[in-house]
Formats: C-alpha cells, sequence, structure tokens
C-alpha cells in the first residue's frame, strides 16, 4: 500500500484581500509581522485559523476591536 503526501497550501487573507504566502518556514504569527510593514494595523491583529478545505489552510489576519484615537 502505498502512502500519498499531499502538500499543504496556506493562505492567508486580510481586509477581503489575499496576502501570498512568503513560505513554509514562516509561522502564521511571523507572516502576521512580515506584512505588519505595509498594513501597519497588523501588529495588533490575531490570527484565526486554520480552517482546512481540501489540501488549503487558510489563515485570517484580524484586527482587535477598539475605539480609534484618542485617550480613555
Amino acid at each position: 500500500m502505498a502512502i500519498a503526501i499531499a502538500t499543504l497550501t496556506r493562505e492567508f487573507t486580510y481586509n477581503g484581500m489575499r496576502l501570498p504566502d512568503p513560505g513554509p518556514a514562516f509561522t502564521p504569527d511571523q507572516v502576521r509581522d512580515l506584512y505588519s510593514a505595509q498594513y501597519p494595523e497588523l501588529t495588533t491583529a490575531t490570527v484565526d485559523g486554520p480552517e482546512y478545505a481540501g489540501e488549503v489552510a487558510s489563515f485570517k489576519f484580524v484586527r482587535a476591536a477598539g475605539a480609534k484615537g484618542g485617550h480613555a
């Protein structure tokens, strides 16, 4: 009996946009940190997932809820 090894593809989304996976060497948190240079609001975002659909693992970056600007 042969064992087939499927390659899992990771997919990252933020605010409706698909962000390319920089590579499997990066953890989802490291991917978020990498993209925070382009999208500063990701510095406080959480990583939801993965959700699996076939051979795709989907991660979603979710911004932290809170008031904009000002101080409490």
